[in-house]
């Protein structure tokens, strides 16, 4: 980086007149050569570039998923891994790509389902507006992805143990708020008969369609994770992860970089609460309590929390156990099952199950000869 341009930077924050080569964190894979091109352009050649035999493999298994699984495995495992998962995706987008380990996204997920029961229908005839289902569920996101904007603003100024404090603060105070008030919330009732909209002859309230509802949110927000990490915000957003001070000086802004980011976050964990509250029927306080917002971490980081498809990974571990570990343990000890788990990953693998597969592929995959090894008489 020459003189001129580090100068330049420093005194008028111009960071886009900047050349790529001068940002050290950027990878050299980028969306696309021609930033020129349509976006449907763009996203088909990201797709075909990301998309390899194992993705494949992977896509034709959850399609086909439901038609060689009963209805309890489609819809108490998968359809309730893929919206946890989405949702546990969210904090793997703000921890593993900008370096924030948020406690809230639990919050914002359960917001935005009590928001949907609220301009929704439920069976709380005098609170819920019944409005139509799309307007509703609109509305509850946007002014979910508000309250994230909200909770990133107060968080960003702080770093590691203070940021966790700060959101976990936040969403203990919400799940109080809505725990004792009755005119909005319910109280510690909730919101019953909250459930999924029929669109045309498609009734999502059973198995198989809410599993592809499901399914389809998913894949979406998957494949636009790996598509904004690529962007030069994600970029810029790894490099704040890494270094902030020095991405201030090249003139990034690095708050703006950090508020955005958990605006997009805020985003997919309110699609995440929309699918929880439509396959729990219901929305309540313990909905986004303490253990719930846990829950979540466990899942992200059990599952891999540099890798967004690790927080699907976690959900569909997490759910596994939640579901079958009850039947050699107590109920009540689940907690024990799941946080013995949680410690053996951490322990063996800080990568969570991704990692630990890595490690076991590299030491069974033969290594080929060094070509380049310099040959001593």
């Amino acid at each position: 980086m020459s003189a001129a341009y580090w100068r330049r930077a420093m005194n008028t924050g111009a960071a886009a007149r900047l050349p790529t080569r001068s940002l050290p964190t950027q990878p050299s894979v980028v969306v696309g050569s021609d930033q020129s091109a349509p976006t449907t352009v763009r996203w088909l050649e990201f797709l075909r570039r990301e998309l390899s035999v194992r993705h494949g493999v992977i896509l034709v298994g959850v399609l086909i998923y439901p038609f060689v699984a009963s209805p309890f495995f489609t819809y108490q495992i998968g359809a309730q891994a893929l919206a946890l998962g989405l949702i546990a995706l969210s904090l793997t987008l703000l921890a593993g790509y900008g370096g924030m380990v948020s406690l809230a996204q639990m919050t914002v997920a359960g917001l935005a389902g009590y928001l949907v029961a609220i301009f929704g229908h439920s069976a709380a005839t005098t609170i819920s507006l019944n409005w139509p289902w799309w307007l509703s569920v609109l509305f509850a996101l946007a002014l979910a992805v508000v309250f994230a904007i909200a909770v990133g603003w107060l968080s960003v100024r702080t770093e590691g143990i203070y940021t966790i404090m700060i959101t976990l603060a936040i969403g203990v105070a919400l799940f109080y708020f809505a725990q004792q008030n009755y005119t909005l919330f319910n109280g510690h009732q909730g919101f019953n008969q909250v459930f999924p909209p029929s669109v045309g002859d498609v009734d999502f309230r059973g198995p198989v369609p809410f599993y592809y509802l499901a399914l389809a949110c998913a894949l979406l927000g998957y494949f636009f994770v790996k598509h904004l990490v690529r962007t030069p915000f994600g970029v810029a957003l790894q490099g704040i992860r890494d270094n902030p001070r020095r991405m201030h000086a090249l003139g990034f802004n690095v708050t703006a970089h950090r508020v955005a980011a958990y605006a997009v976050a805020g985003l997919l964990a309110a699609v995440g609460g929309v699918l929880i509250t439509w396959y729990n029927n219901r929305i309540s306080p313990g909905s986004m309590g303490l253990g719930v917002m846990i829950n979540i971490l466990v899942i992200a980081v059990l599952g891999g929390i540099k890798h967004p498809i690790g927080a699907f990974v976690g959900a569909i571990v997490f759910v596994l156990l939640q579901n079958f570990a009850i039947d050699l343990v107590a109920r009540e000890r689940f907690n024990l099952v799941i946080g013995g788990v949680f410690l053996v990953i951490v322990l063996f693998s800080p990568d969570g199950l991704l990692g630990l597969w890595a490690m076991v592929r590299s030491r069974f995959r033969p290594q080929s000869p060094n070509t380049n090894q310099r040959r001593h008489p």
